[in-house]
């Protein structure tokens, strides 16, 4: 079976970005089970209430949910299991250090096959106040209510 080249978005975290300002983003392997794969390929994982925590200079994701596969029978780990994250020890440390020093926290932004190979997109997060959350919700509102206008508006020269 030939390796399908190119980037294939499994999962992404919405929630994350409505609860924080993602501030810098990294891509990070990911070790598992040739079940949770499969799982992942047929698009069985849930990123929401998930983080990544440092631990003895390596960093492990926490809450992801990855659905047992079900021609799996005895082969299927605990879906809410904590995983391996592989990335450069310099990242890491990189990562760990700006936590501890600026109070921020790491979350999960995306989880999508590169190259065959399933990765994670990691973010460095600061977390929202309520007012950011209600500040936020208005600009999305205020710019869908620009667009529409702009759309009818055009629609409507075109006739």
């Amino acid at each position: 079976m030939a390796i399908k080249k190119g980037i294939k978005v499994i999962a992404e975290n919405r929630k994350a970005f409505h609860d924080y300002f993602i501030e810098e983003k990294f891509e990070a392997g990911i070790v598992l089970s040739g079940t949770e794969v499969k799982s992942l390929r047929a698009g069985k994982v849930n990123l929401k209430d998930s983080y990544v925590q440092v631990k003895e200079g390596e960093i492990f994701l926490v809450g992801v949910h990855i659905s047992p596969y079900e021609q799996g029978n005895r082969f299927n780990l605990d879906p809410m299991r904590t995983r391996k994250l592989l990335m450069h020890k310099g990242e890491i440390i990189r990562l760990f250090s700006i936590v501890k020093q600026d109070g921020l926290t790491i979350v999960p932004t995306k989880c999508y096959f590169k190259d065959g190979k399933v990765k994670f997109e990691i973010g460095l997060a600061r977390g929202k106040k309520n007012f950011d959350k209600r500040d936020s919700a208005a600009e999305k509102t205020a710019k869908r209510d620009i667009d529409r206008a702009m759309k009818s508006q055009k629609n409507s020269a075109q006739y």
